[in-house]
């Protein structure tokens, strides 16, 4: 059995309108019915992008803004970096979506192209240059955290 993370919410007789299926009863259906094995894969599947960590340690790179993509659900700093070889390799630091880190004080106006930063985050467990960007900080010394919200801290 293997839902899809959109299977939490089921559709109900009125249109337009969503009921939602209480998780302890997918939960439930999943402990039943499924080889203990395949039991993490499944709710793996079903958390989506919130299930068990796809990120590792933490990783400071310098590098160039290219592109912010300042988009829901999850936005995306894209910074280029360049290895001592002069190879570049666009690595991709997620942020929760605009409405969230707003809060924290970062607006797309903050990582222009061209803007040269040192970024912070917890790189993919699988070695791609993708990482949780936890904390960045621009050449003029500005200093840009994206949980500054979620810890309780007023955006300066």
């Amino acid at each position: 059995m293997v839902f899809s993370r959109h299977a939490a919410c089921s559709q109900s007789a009125s249109p337009g309108k969503r009921r939602a299926t209480p998780i302890a009863s997918i939960y439930r259906i999943l402990i039943w019915t499924t080889p203990k094995e395949k039991f993490c894969d499944e709710i793996d599947d079903l958390a989506g992008c919130h299930g068990r960590p796809h990120f590792s340690k933490e990783i400071t790179v310098e590098g160039v803004v290219k592109e912010f993509q300042y988009t829901n659900p999850h936005s995306w700093l894209l910074v280029d970096v360049t290895d001592d070889d002069g190879t570049v390799t666009t690595w991709g630091f997620e942020a929760e979506g605009p409405s969230r880190i707003r809060l924290s004080g970062i607006r797309p106006v903050d990582f222009l192209p061209g803007t040269k930063l040192t970024i912070t985050g917890h790189p993919m467990k699988d070695g791609r240059p993708g990482a949780a960007w936890t904390r960045a900080v621009r050449e003029d010394g500005v200093e840009f955290d994206p949980w500054r919200a979620e810890r309780g801290a007023d955006p300066e």
